[in-house]
């Protein structure tokens, strides 16, 4: 392994843009969403460390928008949507006093990628989905730390980053990432014999493939420890998002694939575990709660106090640890797949599920229905070629032929329902 190239990721490293006494300039893409709004109370408790100059969102809660951009003085706000921008600038107006200047506004797809660039030290990337990926590409090119909560730019595009982020540049912010990460810092990265990632199981833990078959939306987020936007939720009912966290382990950590594994862990205590060479095991635990990762992609390498809470060791408690069910849940081991054929297989992997997760969510497809689609998709997409660069429109391209095939099968698989019903 100590041959093997720098892993992304690494705690021993810190890499800082802006060096100097002071708040941290802060931008916080996604800052309506749960990533972003748990970033932004951070930030209002902690005045003194952080400063946000700049907020980016969807467009679809512009009253939210408009009170961060107040509460926090931003410079710039950004919506990805145009036809939100009257409505941000109404709400803006009615939030800022008479001789305030208001902020700037960006809109349109690119304005996230914009914002990502622009003057700080540290972007915050909260946004869900591989839309994320220019602003994280924008992002180290600009040569800003990148506290990376958009697990999806990583996976869909893990050469284009990897051949841009220089050393400590990327801090993760999902909570299991964050876990490895402080975890790794108890020892050498020639001294890990293997990680283990840790899952909730998710709502239809105990279940088998046969009792998932007629679940229904409610049930899929009925999370029963993390509180996540919908998306999110339902790729932790599936385990896709394991199945991504996987790839994205091997890509932050330079870790093969045979020696990442995944461990169910209902109560969301231990986050992730990383095992060394002379047995043992180093875990990072917390009550469920994502301030402190986020903490830890804001504050590396300081700590932020109280930045959420911590056990109570007074009290019993029962920890767990069960195998995973492969069988019903075969989303992690299709990502391990696709992870090893690496180029744009991930892309597609990627964009089929969230397809497919619209669809459940639309009546349109059963919830076995969704890994059934993406693995089809998967299958059809085949090996991609080697010996090529990964290109941004390879991946777009990827993604859009993928997102079209989810679409023409689930619309098969919505006709053969309906006929079977007839």
């Amino acid at each position: 392994m100590s041959d093997s190239p720098a892993p992304l990721a690494d705690p021993h490293l810190v890499y800082d843009p802006v060096a100097g006494s002071g708040p941290k300039d802060v931008v916080i893409l996604g800052s309506t969403g749960s990533i972003g709004t748990q970033a932004i109370d951070l930030v209002l408790r902690n005045p003194d460390r952080f400063r946000v100059t700049g907020l980016s969102a969807n467009g679809g809660r512009v009253a939210l928008l408009a009170e961060q951009a107040h509460r926090l003085r931003v410079r710039t706000v950004a919506v990805a949507r145009e036809d939100a921008v009257p409505g941000l600038r109404e709400a803006l107006a009615e939030r800022y006093g008479a001789g305030e200047p208001l902020p700037e506004v960006l809109a349109g797809p690119e304005a996230a990628t914009h914002l990502a660039a622009s003057d700080c030290h540290t972007v915050l990337n909260g946004i869900t989905g591989s839309i994320g990926l220019a602003p994280t590409l924008a992002a180290l090119e600009a040569g800003r730390t990148l506290a990376l909560a958009n697990k999806e730019s990583l996976i869909v595009g893990g050469p284009l980053v990897k051949a841009l982020a220089k050393p400590g540049q990327i801090i993760p912010v999902d909570s299991e990432h964050a876990a490895l990460f402080q975890a790794l810092a108890a020892g050498t990265r020639a001294d890990v014999r293997k990680i283990v990632v840790t899952a909730s199981g998710g709502p239809f833990r105990g279940r088998t493939k046969e009792q998932l078959a007629d679940v229904t939306v409610e049930d899929a987020l009925a999370h029963p420890t993390w509180a996540m936007g919908p998306v999110i939720t339902i790729n932790s009912a599936t385990l896709v998002n394991k199945g991504l966290e996987v790839i994205e382990a091997h890509l932050l950590y330079d870790i093969p694939f045979s020696r990442i594994e995944v461990v169910v862990h209902p109560q969301s205590y231990v986050h992730s575990m990383i095992e060394f060479t002379d047995g043992s095991t180093i875990a990072q635990a917390t009550p469920p709660d994502m301030r402190g990762p986020i903490a830890v992609g804001l504050g590396w390498p300081e700590r932020i106090p109280d930045a959420a809470p911590a056990f109570d060791w007074s009290k019993a408690s029962t920890w767990e640890f069960f195998p995973l069910d492969n069988d019903a849940f075969p989303s992690v081991n299709l990502a391990r797949h696709v992870g090893e054929l690496a180029g744009t297989a991930p892309a597609v992997f990627n964009a089929a599920n969230e397809e497919c997760v619209e669809a459940f969510r639309g009546g349109a497809l059963p919830f076995n229905g969704i890994m059934e689609t993406v693995t089809r998709v998967v299958e059809e997409h085949g090996t991609p070629p080697t010996g090529t660069s990964l290109t941004v429109s390879d991946v777009l391209e990827a993604e859009t032929w993928a997102r079209t095939r989810a679409r023409e099968l689930t619309a098969q698989t919505a006709s053969a329902t309906a006929e079977a019903r007839a």
